[in-house]
């Protein structure tokens, strides 16, 4: 059986390990960590295309048992609502986008792969990495090493596997916004459960969406034109300087903030434009590795899934693996480098100035915008009895 090393145990990487052991290859999965970093992080937004690909291994319900229903999103400012948006159509059996904390879809994703006899290996911080004639070997800061026969780099925005395939690979581009939020416990809005809310607020944006259970989750993305250090960042006393940004809001911001027991602490926004080698030899990245997107784009764990159910189906289709990765490269680049831009255009909106703040609900009356015009984004699909296409290559 053939086998593969698997680099990081975020979302990409034990679902790339269990799509390829469906492909019938053999994966084991390093992670840096131990399994106490797990609870670093906020939540996020599963959307249903990638739910569908978690689908598709069925692992879908194992996700949308950790998450509550969101399916619908509006936008406004001022308190006010100017459009409404649905997430997405539902799922044959009724899913919708998911929303769920970091730290329960990386727990329940790589239980589930450890629940399938997938070996889970965690405080091996890869530092280095060699093809040889008939497979790789990687090299951990503990000294150890392992040999597979391919290697996936799953291991996020630093990726020490990008480096390693391109040493002059780009770093990832600043998107000048902050990251904060938390879990508001005790405040009553006029919501419905699962209505996500984004809005712009005069000198912020910031969203919301009440929990089923009471609590209502909320993030935050000051503008910061210059990237700040990891030091100046612990050192801003968030809770405060988000009380203040929103001193004159209309909203439920301040309150957010005030009834929120802990503030996440902030970090900063990345993107990549274009990663121009994604693989050499036996060894390719996936997932943020490859394509990072700002969180404005609502997709940078879907697409790592779709990364994810895309690849083993090349490899289940191949028994040559540079062909392999050529035909994932071919039918991921595309699509994920258009999300990536859809994400900075999102971003980049987020940071109004006082004249288009004006124009913007004008905008969103006179125009329009219709969900159709995002079906390209929601209604992907990567069907796993569909052949992947390698003749293509050959032909």
């Amino acid at each position: 059986m053939i086998s593969a090393l698997v680099i990081g145990a975020g979302i990409a990487g034990p679902v790339t390990a269990i799509a390829l052991r469906k492909a019938g290859i053999d994966a084991t999965v390093y992670e840096a960590y131990d399994r106490t970093a797990e609870g670093v992080g906020a939540f996020l937004t599963l959307a249903v295309n990638g739910l569908a690909a978690l689908g598709e291994l069925d692992l879908h319900t194992v996700v949308r048992d950790k998450g509550f229903d969101t399916p619908r999103m509006s936008i406004g400012m001022g308190g006010k609502p100017f459009a409404e948006f649905k997430l997405g159509d539902p799922l044959p059996d009724g899913t919708v986008s998911q929303t769920v904390t970091r730290a329960a879809i990386y727990s329940a994703l790589r239980d589930e792969a450890v629940r399938r006899g997938i070996s889970v290996v965690h405080g091996k911080r890869l530092v280095s990495a060699e093809a040889e004639r008939d497979g790789v070997v990687a090299r951990f800061a503990d000294g150890s090493t392992a040999t597979g026969d391919l290697l996936v780099g799953a291991d996020g925005l630093r990726s020490t596997t990008r480096t390693i395939i391109d040493p002059d690979a780009p770093g990832p581009r600043y998107v000048p916004l902050l990251n904060a939020g938390g879990y508001a416990r005790g405040i009553t809005l006029d919501t419905e459960p699962g209505h996500m809310h984004m809005v712009f607020g005069r000198q912020c944006f910031y969203a919301y969406v009440r929990h089923p259970g009471g609590d209502v989750w909320w993030f935050a993305n000051p503008r910061q034109p210059r990237e700040l250090s990891r030091t100046e960042l612990a050192r801003i006393p968030w809770r405060d300087k988000l009380l203040e940004l929103f001193a004159s809001e209309d909203g439920p911001a301040r309150d957010l903030v005030t009834a929120s027991p802990e503030i996440f602490a902030g970090w900063s926004t990345y993107d990549f434009p274009k990663v121009p080698s994604w693989h050499r030899d036996r060894m390719i990245i996936v997932g943020d590795a490859a394509h990072a997107t700002s969180p404005a784009s609502g997709q940078g764990a879907s697409l790592a899934i779709e990364d994810a159910v895309t690849l083993a189906k090349c490899l289940r289709d191949s028994s040559d693996i540079p062909t392999a990765f050529r035909c994932y490269e071919r039918l991921r680049r595309t699509r994920v480098e258009r999300v990536v831009r859809q994400g900075k255009r999102n971003g980049s909106g987020k940071s109004l100035g006082p004249v288009m703040r004006q124009l913007l609900p004008l905008f969103f009356k006179l125009f329009k915008p219709r969900e159709a015009g995002m079906r390209w984004l929601y209604d992907y699909r990567v069907g796993w009895q569909e052949q992947a296409g390698i003749g293509r290559l050959t032909n």
